[in-house]
């Protein structure tokens, strides 16, 4: 193969049109440019965006999740390999609660990934959530429609999940691993209500550690009380791992491809697809028309009714109604 082509741009070609080309192309460089670009909300992020869409669509994607010290990253690391071993290309979203220059979670996800730092076949991006209170980082599903048209296989998302909140990664992934340890007795109670209810698969891992069992158990006890959402008939199974061992991780990703058989012959993939692009569509357009609403004359009017507004002679919806009017 020639050389990728890392600098200038093609002839009679614009400098965004020559960087989505290298990015349908996996150039490295050019996945991590459109990347940071999209993140930072860039003007021309739109545009590439745009441009790159009749690409997206044919990866799969993982969503991975669970309480800090999980190990997620390990068990991430896991699935990655095999998939590698089945010639499967992989692109990993890490997001970070905090912030990627803190030396925290994701300075761990980078060591425990680092031997995938050198295939090309592994493009691994971190994240911070930036206050996104779903799970995610605000531009995290464009970051992977990104890897997707760059023609990875399968996306893996790999986020902290600490309570109801957490439920975004259930709408950017196909299949939904929620990954709890023997320690995670009490936070069951406070995520039944939220990622008990979004998971597909669960994983308990650290099995070797005390009281590994009880939770498999007190999983299958909840799992008996929860609705089958989508009506066909998936229990979500729940399987032991000792991740940094690779013991139960042939077995789970047995599970994640029975799990995609059963969404596409249920038709299932297809709906949760739509449902995420349409999702996305009113996202833009929310977007969209509070660009548009708060112009410099509408800012000013808030600014001027304020006082009213702080002294209750007028309320908040009041206010809002007079504004869009």
């Amino acid at each position: 193969m020639p050389k990728p082509k890392e600098k200038g741009v093609r002839k009679g070609m614009t400098p965004i049109a020559d960087l989505v080309e290298n990015v349908k192309q996996g150039q490295i460089q050019a996945i991590a440019r459109a990347m940071s670009l999209v993140e930072n909300e860039a003007p021309v992020a739109r545009d590439i965006m745009d441009r790159l869409y009749t690409r997206t669509g044919r990866a799969y994607r993982i969503g991975i999740t669970g309480p800090p010290g999980a190990g997620k990253s390990t068990l991430t690391a896991q699935l990655t390999r095999r998939f590698r071993q089945q010639g499967k290309t992989v692109g990993i979203v890490a997001v970070d609660p905090t912030s990627p220059f803190t030396g925290g979670a994701v300075l761990g996800d980078r060591i425990r990934m680092a031997e995938f730092a050198t295939d090309p076949g592994v493009f691994i991006r971190s994240m911070a959530s930036r206050g996104s209170m779903g799970g995610l980082a605000r531009r995290t599903q464009e970051v992977a429609d990104i890897l997707d048209a760059a023609g990875k296989d399968v996306i893996i998302f790999e986020t902290v999940g600490v309570g109801q909140t957490e439920l975004d990664i259930a709408e950017a992934a196909d299949t939904t691993i929620v990954v709890l340890v023997p320690e995670s007795g009490d936070a069951i109670q406070a995520m039944k209500a939220g990622l008990m209810e979004i998971a597909d698969i669960f994983v308990v891992n650290k099995a070797d550690r005390e009281g590994a069992d009880r939770i498999k158990m007190e999983l299958e006890l909840m799992l008996q009380l929860r609705p089958d959402g989508e009506g066909k008939g998936w229990k979500p199974p729940i399987y032991l791992t000792v991740a940094s061992r690779g013991e139960g991780v042939d077995a789970l990703l047995t599970e994640i491809e029975r799990h995609y058989q059963f969404l596409h012959k249920n038709g299932l993939l297809e709906a949760r697809r739509r449902k995420r692009l349409i999702h996305k569509v009113q996202e833009m357009v929310t977007e969209r028309l509070k660009e548009k609403f708060w112009t410099r004359d509408r800012r000013q009017k808030l600014e001027k009714r304020l006082p009213d507004l702080i002294e209750n002679k007028i309320s908040p919806y009041a206010l809002a109604d007079e504004l869009v009017e």
